[in-house]
């Protein structure tokens, strides 16, 4: 698991370097005041890294079921804090949205939601004694993902929400919502036992967006794609060869990274890749 963690940190940084991507940022439809469109039983809320720009519903303060989603902020702390096996189980417990490796880090790390609420100001999270009974915002999801990107862009936990399973520890497919949109990388989905409530958070090299709703998981994408138009596509026009850039040369043999990497790094503006690069 060292190793996976290893290759998921290297990863996210190329992915997380500073770039005007292959595919702009999706661009929320917006009414007349500002706010993203979306059915009164739906919650969404949009962040655009570069320009800081921030758009969401009118309910994106609104402080709903936490879900699975606040996983992410016992990892927060967990990965930073915790025990060296605890950190390897926090990085499990995002990519298999696993509710038995969140009982026992909760139950050993307490103040972790709370510290992590305080740290990025959360105002909308509220935990009242057990994580299964938290609540949050979308708007608190976006807060701590953009958080994330600009201060802490090489973090494990945004490396596992950029591998998370195809099924989560339940059975339950993850494969909804906001990690439908164009440009996604990494998502981390929640819901109730019920299958009445649905949430979920992405973020993308230049956005982060988060939703929930009262509904099913199908509810969730149609809601969140019409919400939103593909931003126009900017193809790469330069590239670095991975073999050519020290901090990430060596994947360029991986036959499983060295593709994508170097796609990815065919991304990255001249000047961002002299930096990143050393060239």
């Amino acid at each position: 698991m060292r190793t996976s963690v290893s290759v998921l940190l290297a990863t996210t940084a190329i992915i997380l370097a500073p770039a005007a991507t292959a595919a702009a940022a999706p661009a929320p439809i917006v009414d007349g005041n500002g706010a993203i469109v979306a059915p009164s039983s739906t919650a969404i809320s949009f962040a655009h890294t570069p320009s800081g720009a921030r758009a969401g519903t009118t309910n994106e303060h609104e402080s709903r079921a936490g879900v699975s989603i606040v996983k992410l902020y016992i990892a927060e702390y967990v990965v930073r804090h915790g025990d060296p096996d605890d950190q390897t189980d926090a990085v499990e417990m995002i990519r298999a949205s696993d509710d038995a490796i969140a009982d026992r880090l909760y139950a050993k790390y307490p103040q972790s939601i709370s510290t992590t609420v305080a740290e990025f100001g959360l105002a909308d999270t509220h935990v009242p004694g057990y994580w299964g009974f938290g609540t949050t915002s979308t708007h608190d999801m976006v807060t701590y993902l953009e958080t994330k990107k600009r201060t802490d862009p090489g973090s494990p936990v945004l490396a596992a929400m950029a591998s998370a399973h195809e099924t989560a520890a339940d059975g339950y497919p993850q494969n909804f919502g906001t990690a439908l949109l164009a440009g996604v990388i990494g998502t981390k989905w929640g819901w109730s036992d019920d299958r009445a409530f649905h949430a979920s958070a992405s973020f993308g090299p230049d956005f982060s967006v988060a939703a929930s709703v009262y509904g099913s998981a199908h509810q969730l994408t149609e809601n969140v794609l019409g919400a939103f138009t593909e931003g126009e596509a900017s193809p790469a026009e330069h590239g670095t060869p991975l073999a050519d850039c020290p901090a990430v040369a060596w994947l360029a043999g991986d036959p499983t990274l060295g593709a994508p990497a170097q796609a990815l790094l065919d991304t990255v503006p001249p000047q961002h890749t002299a930096a990143f690069c050393g060239v």
